[in-house]
């Protein structure tokens, strides 16, 4: 037995010299009675904080030469990122505008074709041989008797056209 904890519990090892078990054991049962309702400290309890208030009004900054190169440097930077993003977001935006503008033609294309459908079918309508004759006989319009049409010279000796150089 020759370790330390059976060496501290040794009774005559944990008393101070020059006094007995008993009188240790009154004495620290005298301090538990007396400190019976005392209250353990708190952390920090012996800590006092002193604020105090610091006017510094007058004080005026020191120019930092620096910094003037140092707030430029950022602000380049900072440009140079922002072209740089605009320059890789561009070709999408673009390819999305595109987009959009061939599907505004789409649509332009189909309207155009339906309205020149409905054109063509206006004019047909319109320039059927039936609704002709109903229009010249409303007009009290007639067909030419045989000997009213003249039939042009397909040769032509110029005697009928006009002549500029007699002016």
């Amino acid at each position: 037995m020759a370790t330390l904890a059976t060496f501290f519990r040794r009774p005559e090892v944990l008393t101070a010299p020059g006094t007995s078990i008993a009188e240790e054991r009154a004495e620290r049962d005298a301090r538990v009675a007396a400190d019976q309702f005392r209250l353990r400290a708190l952390p920090n309890e012996s800590v006092y904080l002193f604020s105090k208030k610091i006017d510094n009004s007058r004080l005026v900054r020191e120019a930092d030469p620096r910094a003037r190169r140092e707030c430029w440097s950022m602000i380049g930077g900072a440009c140079l990122l922002i072209a740089l993003l605009t320059c890789t977001l561009v070709p999408t935006v673009a390819s999305t505008l595109a987009g959009y503008k061939l599907e505004a033609l789409k649509q332009e294309q189909k309207r155009l074709v339906d309205e020149r459908r409905i054109l063509d079918l206006e004019e047909a309508r319109l320039l059927s041989p039936s609704r002709l004759e109903e229009l010249a006989r409303g007009q009290r319009l007639i067909s030419p008797a045989p000997g009213q049409v003249v039939h042009l010279d397909p040769n032509g000796d110029g005697s009928v056209a006009m002549n500029l150089e007699h002016r």
